[in-house]
């Protein structure tokens, strides 16, 4: 049966609340009523969703035109995620890119200065407040700035140095927001210019790297495992670094849907 758009989710939005209704749920405590006008010229109550609970209702939608709009919703060239992500693929292509100190916290601020430049005002300045996230609280602010200095200091001749001193940068946390995007270009651009190989990304399953970081801060030995299988001599390739790019995004998306980098989704 044809129907336009509009038929088709008033029609899926009836089905779900009374298919909720016959389970013991009840959809609406995540929504609020407005009066918008309706396709007959009135004014009607409207259950509107917020920016969660619309990434919630598309996941019940499986399939790629799913992913597709979260895709679009989350990383749009209009929001603070898809401004900066297009930002990070100018990189490659821009000069910047041999002019950041590598291995430095100074390298590091270029980079989160550069990616978030014009979205945050504290883009590229170290925090002064302290953060935590899942109940872990990273390096605190009034010992930031010494903590920041020993990790400088952190030697990075070999693969194991360089993974380390990645893990005690990410405990750290210097930026109130950004620091995962801002120091997995951190990373690499070490590995580069100690060892002539970069990580290949896309070899990296993401609840496996979180779950790895999560227990670096008692054990690095899972991530350390994990980025030394992913690593690749690619290092010119731009079609590895915007793969790169696409990957470290994903990881930071916020779980709420299987939110694959552009054109891997099934």
């Amino acid at each position: 049966m044809d129907q336009d758009d509009y038929e088709k989710n008033r029609n899926y939005w009836k089905y779900l609340k009374a298919k909720l209704k016959r389970e013991g749920s009840q959809l609406g405590s995540g929504t609020t009523q407005l009066k918008l006008l309706a396709p007959d010229g009135k004014k009607r109550q409207t259950n509107v969703l917020d920016a969660a609970g619309i990434v919630e209702l598309a996941k019940q939608f499986p399939g790629k035109k799913a992913n597709r709009f979260i895709e679009w919703f989350i990383n749009g060239e209009d929001t603070i995620d898809g401004k900066s992500k297009q930002k990070a693929y100018a990189l490659f292509d821009s000069s910047l890119l041999d002019s950041i100190e590598v291995g430095t916290v100074k390298g590091l601020q270029q980079i989160h200065a550069y990616l978030f430049g014009g979205l945050y005002d504290f883009a590229g300045k170290i925090r002064q407040k302290n953060i935590s996230k899942g109940g872990f609280q990273f390096a605190t602010a009034i010992h930031l700035k010494s903590t920041l200095a020993v990790i400088e200091q952190m030697p990075e001749g070999t693969f194991d140095e360089i993974a380390d001193k990645y893990v005690e940068m990410n405990v750290a946390h210097p930026f109130m927001e950004g620091n995962g995007r801002a120091t997995r270009i951190w990373l690499d651009l070490i590995l580069r210019k100690r060892l002539q190989k970069c990580i290949d990304w896309s070899k990296i399953d993401k609840y496996k790297y979180l779950q790895a970081m999560r227990k670096s801060v008692i054990d690095s030995i899972d991530i350390r495992t994990m980025l030394k299988e992913a690593l690749t001599r690619k290092i010119n390739d731009r079609e590895m670094f915007i793969k790169g790019i696409d990957y470290s995004y994903y990881y930071e998306s916020d779980g709420t849907v299987e939110q694959m980098p552009p054109g891997l989704q099934e």
